[in-house]
């Protein structure tokens, strides 16, 4: 099993090759000719995707210099929202969109159309000196609760846990709490504690646990740094069997917290849209999720 670290020379690699295999790659409405306008296609929503859509821009650029993507985060709910309401071409959401959302999309005139780009395990982090290595899902259930509020409690030291949280705009957030708070029991209504921090990006949350040995957090693979350590996590069917989030363990299903990333169009793409997301899907593009840490689909 292996992390994938994110590393800008190979992005930069990656990018140079794929200016050389432009020369020889056709695709339709991408070649930059005379009298052909530029067109610019908008891309928001979720911080965990940001960073990877902002390297398919950039790579993108390089192979059709006449397609302008403009890439902006904010969360997977506000990129939804801005889809739904006609100011933005393509939405990123780190979860799925929600029937509300379907519905409000509808009345607006669209139908959206879902995407999956990507893959994603969500890592649990803590200080490096933090001894703790593992934790069940009902552990971490009870820690982001607030039902457990001291390491002793989990096996570690006597010291206060301080939780870590994105905020509730972030399909992250979201996800972790369906998924891990309310461990996927759709009747549950837990909560996370009010006393767990909410933070803006993955950077914050990685950056606040690198500083502080009592708190504890997640993030996608693709935003893990050496600055915190990875705790391995059992599902609630198998207590002894404890798994570190890799590319791996995340394509094989034994990683109990992994997700798939999203793009959504408001409705069937076409043109400059529909090229977009066929070169999503090539394996230039998928090597770039791979090189971030995220995993691809293909």
């Amino acid at each position: 099993m292996r992390f994938i670290k994110r590393n800008n020379s190979t992005i930069v690699l990656i990018i140079c090759v794929l200016i050389l295999s432009a020369c020889d790659k056709e695709y339709s409405n991408l070649q930059n000719s005379d009298g052909v306008d530029s067109i610019t296609l908008t891309n928001k929503g979720s911080d965990t995707i940001v960073n990877l859509a902002l390297a398919w821009s950039e790579a993108y650029s390089i192979i059709n210099p006449n397609i302008s993507i403009s890439v902006t985060g904010g969360g997977s709910g506000t990129g939804i929202a801005a889809m739904i309401n006609g100011t933005v071409d393509i939405a990123n959401a780190s979860r799925k969109m929600k029937e509300k959302e379907y519905i409000n999309a509808k009345d607006n005139g669209y139908n959206p159309v879902e995407y999956v780009i990507a893959r994603d395990g969500i890592a649990v982090i803590v200080h490096p000196h933090n001894p703790i290595d593992q934790l069940t899902l009902q552990q971490l259930s009870d820690i982001f609760s607030g039902k457990i509020s001291n390491w002793l409690d989990v096996g570690g030291e006597d010291r206060p846990i301080v939780g870590l949280s994105r905020e509730v705009n972030s399909g992250t957030h979201v996800y972790f709490l369906e998924a891990v708070v309310r461990m996927g029991d759709k009747s549950n209504k837990t909560f996370f504690s009010p006393s767990t921090l909410l933070l803006p990006s993955s950077e914050g949350i990685t950056s606040e646990i690198s500083q502080n040995p009592n708190a504890i957090g997640y993030d996608g693979l693709g935003y893990v740094t050496d600055e915190v350590k990875v705790v391995a996590v059992s599902s609630l069917d198998n207590t002894n069997y404890y798994v570190i989030p890799t590319i791996e363990t995340v394509i094989d299903n034994s990683y109990p917290i992994s997700r798939a990333l999203y793009m959504y169009l408001p409705g069937e793409p076409t043109g400059s849209h529909k090229d977009y997301i066929d070169w999503i899907y090539t394996s230039e593009a998928q090597l770039i999720v791979e090189e971030l840490g995220f995993v691809p689909v293909n």
